[in-house]
């Protein structure tokens, strides 16, 4: 019998860890993937004793959302998790210290898709500005840009135009 449900690939963009967490990022990584991930770790230039590292994944539809939930409850990580499938919307998550947790839909070129109804909620606010910038992410991406930054090879993921 064949599985109905969409294959589907993405990346974990682990941005900061401490280094007492890392082991323990990696087997939860493993458990929500199921299998043994390889994890190459290199110093976060920007902060002090934190940790990156980055790493593609493939999978079930759904398997960004269990990577995001087993990493969420580690403090002082940030990261970033994307999933794209090729039946239907991707998905991207962020999650930082101080802001928690982001989700959002993506397109097939990843950019975020937000639905009718909420962009017409939206029009009734006395500024729309900052509710867009909420289902945009927008502080998720502040915070998190300087330490894209820092891990930059010459190909930028997952930044804003601007």
């Amino acid at each position: 019998m064949r599985s109905t449900q969409a294959a589907a690939r993405g990346v974990v963009f682990i941005h900061s860890c401490p280094r007492a967490l890392m082991s323990h990022v990696e087997w939860a990584v493993e458990r929500a993937v199921e299998r043994t991930q390889p994890f190459e770790w290199s110093a976060q230039p920007i902060q002090t004793g934190m940790f990156r590292c980055e790493f593609q994944w493939f999978g079930q539809a759904g398997m960004a959302a269990a990577i995001a939930t087993a990493l969420r409850g580690f403090p002082n990580l940030r990261f970033e998790v994307t999933e794209q499938t090729d039946r239907d919307f991707g998905e991207r998550f962020c999650c930082t210290p101080a802001l928690g947790m982001f989700r959002a839909a993506t397109g097939p070129n990843g950019d975020i898709v937000v639905g009718e109804e909420r962009l017409r909620s939206l029009l009734s606010e006395p500024d729309p500005r900052t509710g867009l910038a909420m289902l945009l992410g927008q502080a998720w991406d502040d915070e998190l840009e300087p330490f894209r930054m820092a891990g930059d090879d010459g190909v930028r993921w997952l930044t804003r135009v601007g």
